[in-house]
């Protein structure tokens, strides 16, 4: 990561995730999402629904990063305390908003706006919010945290939304190098001189199974192309002289 680097954080909220009921399939679309606008995705947490541990990692991450996208936990029942807890995290209150109203107004009758699905509309005060296609339960933004619905559908098409206000980054170069035929352990250490030799150069190894056995890739990424093309080119060099060894 570099010094000016435009940087990010998911919190992931819900006991459903971590008792394995429900399965994520939101940090990668994510990870995803910011690597094509030139963000780092920086870390990840993943917490019940218990406030106190919301405010406590939402603190954390919203002082640490550029930005923080919490997903999950914005819905119509009980457990559904992300509002609040961010809304406590910002030190803010938080009340019933008459613009997220409307916007549930689209989708339900007035009579059928009751009790439950008016917590949908619980805005913490200050926060912009940020329009849901899908279902028309608004997210909203506060300072620099985004937060989203849980269902994966829903996130994306907030996510859409949200893009236009983020900062992007120099995006990532990378290029990926097959090793056939080398192990891991034979390359390990030229690897770790080469990384050593390029600080601002993110090297990494990946074994993956293939059709006739276990191969390893070599990434290679950087936002800076010079580097890139040096880095990846003292790689090929380490690989040619371990096969000129018998590798």
């Amino acid at each position: 990561m570099t010094q000016n680097a435009v940087t990010a954080a998911i919190l992931v909220i819900g006991d459903e995730i971590l008792s394995g009921r429900t399965k994520d399939k939101n940090i990668g679309y994510v990870a995803d999402y910011l690597t094509a606008l030139g963000i780092d995705l920086c870390e990840v947490r993943i917490v019940p629904d218990v406030e106190v541990e919301i405010v406590e990692a939402l603190n954390a991450l919203r002082h640490r990063y550029t930005y923080v996208f919490t997903t999950g936990g914005i819905g119509p029942t009980h457990d559904d305390i992300t509002a609040d807890s961010v809304a406590k995290a910002f030190n803010v209150e938080i009340h019933e908003d008459p613009r997220a109203i409307e916007m549930l107004l689209v989708r339900f009758k007035q009579g059928d706006l009751n009790e439950a699905r008016r917590r949908m509309a619980r805005i913490p005060v200050g926060a912009s919010l940020i329009e849901n296609p899908v279902s028309n339960a608004p997210g909203f933004n506060i300072g620099n945290v985004f937060v989203m619905a849980g269902v994966p559908a829903i996130m994306q098409a907030m996510l859409d939304n949200v893009a236009p206000l983020l900062q992007n980054g120099v995006k990532v170069l990378s290029e990926i190098i097959e090793v056939p035929g080398i192990k891991e352990g034979d390359y390990g250490v030229g690897l770790a001189k080469i990384a050593s030799a390029f600080p601002d150069v993110s090297i990494g190894s990946y074994p993956h199974l293939t059709e006739t056995g276990f191969s390893n890739q070599i990434v290679v990424r950087s936002r800076d192309g010079r580097l890139l093309k040096e880095a990846v080119k003292a790689v090929h060099d380490l690989l040619k002289e371990l096969q000129a060894q018998g590798f």
